[in-house]
């Protein structure tokens, strides 16, 4: 045990402006230099989750940024989790567990006790590692929300944090946001601010000079930290479904994936593997208008399956996958994409917002009911389903539903003594759902179904692929080289102590 960690926390003028890819990058920085560490956020509000181990779920963020200190994710680190359901709803995830689904004015009023939850996750992580790392959430300034706030100035006080402010150049008027923010943030509280960072610039640094010294005579005690250039080629998780569009690359040869953009969509990170690899163009198409060829559709997770399943439907997207699957090209569901490539799907709690029953795409002989009981479990199984997976291939991942799906007719199992809790296969058409959300991370498997989809298009496998493994530690050491020649390395050190 360390006793109580020393801290640091990044906080932004607004939301996206990168304080979760900086805080990833001072991990990793401090993990270099042999620093116990560990990243900390009070209170998430994405779609893009994770599960640990012991079969807790936590924002995505977070567990990127453990990897990055070379740590397993802990929802410790992630005590608060808000998925939107729709309607000004959100399901609330307490350490891990879901609690309840409620609007955000109930949520607000439960500060008290979600302040205690916050407390108590915080001095638990922070008795085992020597420094934390804390990112905060859209910007401290939000005047109409700062007393119920417990993810910005809240975390910094509780965890005794000095506090660097990340503004986003590229957006424009990076100062004004500062200068904003400084000012309304409550007076008991300025004095926190350790400095700010500049994120996303491009061209000549020496350019953003004169603004710099000019900023020091309108708040002397906010000094400039660094000016942190774009990153080219930044594919890093992230947790706003804003940032899909991110993973979206074109080859010149190869195949083309198109991932159907949910309003909801969720998990979206499952498919960065595929966009790393040097055949594979990848896609995000909003509308059916916007799909041109393509080798195979996927289906993705989403939170509001009936909601999404309704969007698929109204935007002709059902009829659009249904005549393709029925033309030969391969439909993959996964999670909610799973369930929506079903008979139908039953609520009748109405835990997905909808009570009732909706028929879904009727591609996969398999009918959903949403239960009670969330499943959080991290899964290892062997896929053995021709032609996807004509050989047996490890598939390891996680899974995150509500849904419990059952045969309806006969059906293609994934593998020796699967059943329809996991995924399912048509017995004559090219379509597959499963349950297991980082099925790609795993490089056999993603390499399998790529020749797979290869081979239908006439094309050689790939007898190599890229390691998974080996690219995500190389982008780790990219964003510690980032900050490192960019921001002032040494005073942020010396922030948390270290010299």
């Amino acid at each position: 045990m360390h006793g109580k960690a020393r801290a640091i926390m990044f906080q932004g003028t607004g939301s996206g402006v990168g304080k979760s890819l900086v805080t990833a990058a001072f991990c990793k920085a401090l993990a270099k230099r042999g620093v116990k560490v560990a990243p900390f956020k009070a209170q998430n509000m994405a779609l893009n989750s994770f599960v640990t181990m012991d079969g807790g779920e936590m924002g995505r963020a977070q567990a990127f940024q453990a990897e990055a200190c070379g740590i397993l994710p802990d929802v410790r680190m992630n005590p608060i989790l808000l998925k939107p359901t729709g309607e000004a709803r959100s399901q609330v995830i307490l350490l891990g567990m879901p609690s309840e689904t409620i609007p955000g004015r109930e949520y607000y009023a439960r500060f008290a006790a979600h302040s205690a939850v916050v407390r108590e996750a915080y001095e638990s992580l922070s008795a085992d590692y020597d420094v934390i790392v804390i990112e905060g959430a859209g910007s401290p300034a939000e005047i109409n929300l700062q007393t119920t706030d417990l993810v910005n100035m809240f975390a910094a006080e509780m965890a005794d944090a000095p506090v660097v402010l990340v503004g986003d150049i590229d957006r424009g008027g990076v100062f004004a946001w500062i200068k904003g923010t400084y000012d309304l943030v409550p007076d008991r509280h300025r004095n926190r601010f350790a400095g700010y960072l500049v994120n996303r610039f491009r061209g000549d640094v020496s350019l953003l000079a004169p603004g710099i010294r000019q900023f020091v005579e309108i708040i002397p005690d906010l000094p400039c930290l660094g000016v942190l250039p774009w990153i080219p080629d930044a594919r890093f998780d992230e947790e706003d479904g804003v940032f899909v569009k991110n993973l979206e690359t074109e080859k010149a040869e190869g195949i083309r994936i198109a991932v159907v953009h949910l309003p909801r969509i969720s998990n979206f990170t499952d498919f960065a593997p595929l966009a790393a690899e040097p055949d594979v163009s990848l896609a995000f198409p909003t509308s059916p208008s916007d799909l041109g060829p393509c080798d195979c559709i996927v289906l993705p997770g989403t939170k509001t399956t009936l909601s999404d399943l309704a969007f698929l439907k109204a935007s002709g997207w059902d009829r659009v996958i249904r005549d393709l699957a029925q033309e030969g090209i391969p439909i993959l569901g996964i999670c909610g994409g799973y369930q929506m490539l079903g008979t139908r799907i039953l609520d009748p709690h109405g835990h997905d917002g909808h009570e009732g029953m909706r028929p879904g795409l009727g591609l996969l002989p398999v009918e959903t009911e949403m239960a009670n009981e969330k499943r959080l479990v991290q899964t290892a199984i062997t896929f053995h389903a021709p032609p996807f997976f004509p050989d047996p291939v490890l598939a390891r991942g996680y899974e995150i539903h509500m849904g419990r799906t059952a045969a309806t007719g006969p059906f293609r199992p994934l593998g020796p003594d699967h059943g329809t809790h996991i995924g399912a296969a048509h017995p004559t058409l090219p379509v597959l759902g499963t349950y297991i959300h980082g099925l790609f991370d795993e490089d056999a498997l993603r390499r399998a179904f790529l020749d797979f989809l290869r081979a239908r298009k006439g094309l050689e496998p790939i007898e190599t692929t890229t390691s998974w493994r080996v690219l995500r530690e190389a982008r780790f050491d990219l964003l510690a080289s980032w900050m490192e020649s960019h921001a002032d390395l040494p005073r942020l050190l010396s922030l948390v102590g270290i010299e």
